[in-house]
């Protein structure tokens, strides 16, 4: 496994919304419901995130966003987003269906209530920037550098795959999306290992930038078509 930063500082600070998401669903269901605290955990990520940024330099390269990684994001991102969209789109209109579970609460979701015009692409662009920024850049990225710190007690692919799998659990239990998406937050779960993977492998957070933009664009494109 490659090394993050040998130097870096705080990255310990990658708990805190791990914490802040496992202690929201202690709360009563009364106090779920409440949007603002349905946002507490991301807020205290992006908190923590620009404490960290405050804290190390060369940023961009740490988050896999260094400008020459562009062209590889966009070859990889556009072809993992159109497959995962692909295969996610027969997951929602024919499996889920099948399953017995009901999909048409989709049409009165947040995303649903925004004009396409906005949603297609300008709000889905700005959702996958921030989110990855987050979850692969900040959270996955932090808690390698965290894994990389206890070699060689801990394994390299075991540390991987551990912050890998933590990752996409925080993802797909965030509390927005489980309370948006319900049964089909689970969705977020292999969207998240793919992404997670992916930014492993090349360290560039163009693709799940572009991959997550991508998939969200077709799935949106043709599940609000298929319920309209």
């Amino acid at each position: 496994m490659n090394q993050v930063h040998p130097a870096e500082r705080l990255a310990w600070l990658v708990w805190l919304p791990v914490v802040a998401t496992t202690l929201f669903y202690a709360l009563p269901s009364d106090l779920q419901s409440h949007r603002a605290l349905q946002f507490l955990p991301q807020a205290v990520a992006y908190t923590a995130l620009v404490w960290w940024a405050t804290r190390n330099s060369g940023i961009l390269a740490r988050l896999g966003l260094r400008p020459v990684q562009l062209g590889q994001g966009l070859r990889w991102g556009t072809a993992t987003g159109l497959i995962l969209g692909a295969v996610n789109v027969g997951i929602i209109l024919w499996m889920v269906p099948w399953l017995g579970y009901d999909i048409a609460f989709l049409r009165d979701t947040p995303h649903a209530q925004i004009p396409r015009a906005v949603m297609l692409p300008w709000f889905i662009v700005l959702i996958a920037v921030l989110v990855e920024v987050n979850f692969r850049g900040f959270l996955l990225g932090r808690l390698l550098v965290l894994a990389e710190r206890m070699a060689p007690a801990l394994p390299p692919p075991f540390a991987s795959g551990m912050a890998v799998g933590i990752t996409a659990l925080v993802f797909s239990f965030d509390p927005f999306m489980m309370v948006t998406f319900r049964h089909l937050h689970w969705i977020a779960v292999w969207d998240g290992l793919v992404w997670g993977l992916l930014w492993v492998r090349l360290r560039n957070l163009y693709v799940p930038i572009i991959a997550h933009a991508v998939e969200v664009m077709v799935l949106y494109s043709i599940v609000r078509t298929v319920l309209a």
